[in-house]
């Protein structure tokens, strides 16, 4: 049996990737998972980030989010052994899924349509099948997104759903930690407006205008936001606060 994705004639599908309703926490995000995991009939999911920096030897594969079950300490733990360093190694070169399968003859994952653009981890060394979205935003921001299931036969348009709600995932989890820093301090509505009108391409003179302010104010607010979202510069600035909800 292939899986495919639900669609309904009556509505346009969910994008596999954008903006999505701002997440204020990380419990925000397993309706998210639970969904992926029910598309596919799979049992589990997990969320992995790669910690540590340097050479892959040095990294390690951290859980953030899972459904593994108090009935199943030991998965995690297993899946790290098993799978941990082919992990960290293939997200250093390629984007492309990973599968597996599990133990017994029976417990496999395939996709027999997109099998040229996944690649395959060491098989028969867990008790599950399963398949692994790898997602790269930065030093801090890549990692995995995993579901486990006895079986599964997915289709190459599933693939590519899953895979770009993976992404969704890992950036709203990135989303969650940079808001809680100290630097991400509470924009003012001033800072926001300015930083709003500086994304739409608007220059200074264009953004004193506009609100009715004088340049030299426009610069101060678009300073300080700056400071505040702890950037480089105000384009560094425009893209943090877009991941953080402040403005689109």
């Amino acid at each position: 049996m292939r899986y495919q994705p639900v669609r309904t004639t009556d509505a346009p599908s969910e994008p596999r990737l954008g903006r999505s309703h701002r997440v204020s926490s990380r419990s925000d995000l397993f309706p998210k998972l639970v969904s992926m995991q029910k598309l596919i009939d799979a049992q589990n999911f997990a969320v992995y980030r790669v910690s540590g920096s340097g050479l892959p030897s040095k990294q390690r594969l951290v859980c953030e989010l899972e459904n593994w079950g108090s009935t199943n300490p030991g998965l995690n733990k297993a899946f790290v052994e098993a799978y941990s360093e082919a992990m960290i190694e293939h997200i250093e070169k390629s984007l492309l899924p990973l599968m597996w399968n599990g133990r017994d003859s029976d417990s496999t994952a395939e996709t027999l349509d997109f099998a040229s653009f996944t690649q395959r981890l060491k098989p028969h060394l867990l008790p599950f099948a399963g398949v692994a979205f790898p997602v790269r935003l930065g030093s801090v921001g890549n990692g995995y997104v995993v579901f486990a299931a006895k079986f599964m036969d997915l289709a190459s348009d599933l693939i590519v759903e899953l895979h770009g709600r993976s992404c969704q995932i890992m950036m709203d989890l990135l989303s969650l930690d940079e808001r809680r820093s100290p630097a991400a301090e509470a924009l003012s509505e001033r800072e926001i407006a300015c930083l709003q009108l500086a994304g739409d391409g608007r220059i200074s003179e264009e953004i004193a205008e506009k609100l009715g302010l004088s340049v030299h104010t426009v610069n101060a607010y678009l300073g300080s936001a700056t400071i505040k979202l702890d950037s480089v510069n105000r384009i560094q600035a425009i893209a943090k606060a877009i991941r953080f909800g402040y403005i689109s």
